[in-house]
């Protein structure tokens, strides 16, 4: 499978627009060779650099084995007109919350998609590591590109 986003390259940084410096919205991501078994797709964003532990900022499931994007600004309510779900961030909000880093050293935003055998039994809502512990023994696939942010 293959993850990709139309705003930034593998390792470039992710443009201000979809950072909390600038509209804090969430970035087109395209991918393909979604497994033939597919049931459904999840979505994370987080970031392995933050002081204290990985912050998560996004996290989504119920996607539609037959979607192979997500177009920018994906609205931040628990089910999208498309039956996604999105579960809380580490703000503890629903849906997209974009890097926002201290000041100083760039840090990695790592956007990784599951190909999963089932449709996750999760209500909207959930946390990452709600996500995982129902995906557990139930990924097809996955792949992963990651952007860089930096405030000044």
């Amino acid at each position: 499978m293959k993850l990709e986003s139309p705003v930034f390259r593998q390792g470039a940084m992710i443009p201000k627009k979809y950072t909390c410096d600038g509209e804090d919205i969430s970035p087109s991501l395209q991918w393909a060779e979604v497994p033939p078994r597919t049931r459904s797709l999840a979505l994370t964003c987080d970031d392995p650099d933050a002081p204290i532990a990985t912050w998560v900022h996004w996290v989504a499931y119920a996607i539609q084995p037959n979607v192979s994007e997500l177009k920018e600004a994906v609205q931040k309510v628990e089910v999208t007109s498309s039956g996604m779900k999105q579960g809380r961030n580490s703000w503890r909000r629903i849906g997209y919350g974009g890097p926002c880093p201290p000041v100083g050293r760039p840090h990695r935003y790592f956007f990784r998609l599951y190909a999963l055998d089932i449709e996750l039994p999760l209500k909207p809502g959930a946390e990452k590591q709600d996500l995982e512990r129902a995906m557990k023994g139930h990924v097809l696939a996955e792949a992963e590109t990651m952007g860089i942010y930096a405030r000044e």
